[in-house]
């Protein structure tokens, strides 16, 4: 399997500090399929190369495991197309060895990862389930100019046809990291084929590759059917993620790779993190019927329908689509009658005042306040602090002052297209505490994340507790 990658950006050999290997050595890598190297054919100021060579063993991947396979004992384990068409063994040597240039880092040149490049990638060899007009569908749309010349099934024996493979050269301008982002994920994609179980782990690498394209993706359907393997539970998965609103950080993309045991070595995401942050404050405050205000595609209200100390847990949308994601995502349809009693599902504005979320222990409203234009924060805070009047309130919100750790983030751009602001630690604490004072209620602020000594945390929470709850201490 063999892969190019070029640059035309003077000097191109910054190609080599943009994907940590050096132009002037030859690397190799043992990966799950057998072993990488990376080597440059051409490396001048003018242009620079880099090559990805994989070699693939077909009869070592089967060796051990035994004739119960559909290709057990057959010539195929001998005779198939593995060492040389592009395929997710590919891909998944692209995830082992560029990892780093993948999550848009640079410790040495700190300003490339962030540069748009003219590159040209190019596959001489790639199986397209749907051929030539089927990788223009999922390549253009994110900036690619395709050509793709159908291979002969023989070229010395013209009159058996067309084959399935594909010689395709991509060229556009964009970041590094992008490029290898849509390589990881669609050369899998277009061979239609898995060479590995496809499990739930499969869901996260896509949604992470995938950040910042893949939801707006024409052939988005497509494109999660083929990668996760036609697993209908894993694709309606996919798509709620990809709706929500994830502020991981870049560098979590390494740890969806497997190394090179094919052992993954997974942290907590920022998302993730926040969750559970937000369910231990709750649990703390002794809330046990909790409203999830602008609970999007259901994420938090999976993890508090899923502990039984919630006994009540309503989520509220302005989104009908939402909340259908949500209802799919919670499983509502295959709840026992007594298990669908806890959870509720409400359209709702978040600035109208609503007798159905009244009374509740505990209101959160997780990254929501910067979606919201800030005329309207004032209606937000009477229709929660005023009309909803709750013992707890937990906010969370994005803090602008730690946008600077992410490589990947220009200046001065927020996190998401649909943020109206973000506040630095010092706004946010403003406004907690002219809320708290105002509607009569305590807060606390609270970092999620790890919080550092010069910018503070990625996440801020704010914990409002009314003065007459049971258990405030004013």
């Amino acid at each position: 399997m063999f892969l190019t990658i070029t640059s035309t950006a003077p000097p191109a050999t910054d190609l080599g500090f943009l994907l940590h290997k050096h132009p002037g050595r030859v690397q190799s890598f043992e990966v799950a399929a057998g072993q990488a190297h990376v080597f440059y054919p051409e490396a001048t100021a003018r242009r620079c190369t880099a090559a990805l060579l994989v070699e693939v063993d077909p009869v070592a991947l089967v060796r051990g495991k035994g004739p119960g396979g559909p290709d057990g004992f057959s010539l195929a384990q001998y005779v198939n197309d593995r060492p040389y068409a592009a395929s997710s063994m590919l891909a998944a040597a692209l995830g082992r060895v560029f990892r780093t240039a993948m999550a848009g880092r640079c410790d040495a040149r700190p300003e490339l990862p962030g540069q748009r490049l003219p590159l040209e990638v190019r596959v001489p060899a790639l199986p397209c389930v749907g051929g030539a007009e089927v990788a223009r569908r999922v390549f253009e749309p994110l900036g690619w100019s395709v050509e793709a010349a159908t291979l002969p099934l023989d070229p010395q024996v013209p009159h058996w046809g067309p084959s399935r493979y594909l010689d395709v050269r991509l060229t556009g301008r964009m970041r590094l990291a992008e490029a290898l982002n849509h390589l990881y994920v669609l050369l899998p994609v277009l061979d239609n084929t898995k060479h590995y179980w496809v499990t739930n782990d499969e869901v996260d690498k896509l949604v992470r590759a995938g950040a910042g394209w893949l939801q707006e993706h024409p052939e988005r359907d497509l494109i999660l059917r083929r990668y996760l393997a036609h697993k209908r539970t894993l694709v309606s998965t996919a798509v709620g993620r990809l709706a929500e609103v994830d502020d991981a950080e870049p560098q979590t993309l390494d740890n969806a790779v497997p190394d090179g045991d094919g052992v993954p070595q997974r942290s907590l995401s920022l998302a993730e993190q926040r969750r559970g942050a937000v369910l231990a404050t709750l649990r703390a405050a002794g809330a046990t019927r909790v409203v999830d205000l602008g609970c999007g595609d259901g994420t938090l209200l999976r993890a508090l329908a899923a502990d039984p100390v919630f006994t009540e847990v309503v989520g509220v949308d302005v989104s009908a689509r939402a909340l259908q994601i949500a209802a799919r995502r919670l499983h509502l349809d295959r709840m026992s009658e007594r298990q669908r009693e806890r959870v509720g599902l409400i359209q709702s504005s978040l600035t109208y005042r609503d007798s159905r979320i009244a009374g509740f222990d505990a209101v959160v409203l997780m990254e929501v306040v910067e979606h919201v234009d800030p005329p309207r924060l004032g209606a937000l805070e009477r229709t929660v602090f005023a009309h909803a009047r709750p013992g707890t309130v937990v906010v969370t919100t994005p803090n602008v002052e730690y946008n600077v750790r992410y490589p990947d983030l220009p200046p001065g751009r927020m996190r998401h297209r649909d943020h109206r602001f973000e506040w630095t630690r010092a706004q946010f604490r403003s406004w907690a505490e002219a809320v708290a004072a105002v509607w009569d209620y305590s807060v606390r602020l609270l970092p999620v994340g790890a919080d550092d000594p010069e910018v503070g945390p990625p996440t801020q929470m704010a914990v409002f507790t009314r003065h007459d709850a049971p258990g405030d201490a004013r």
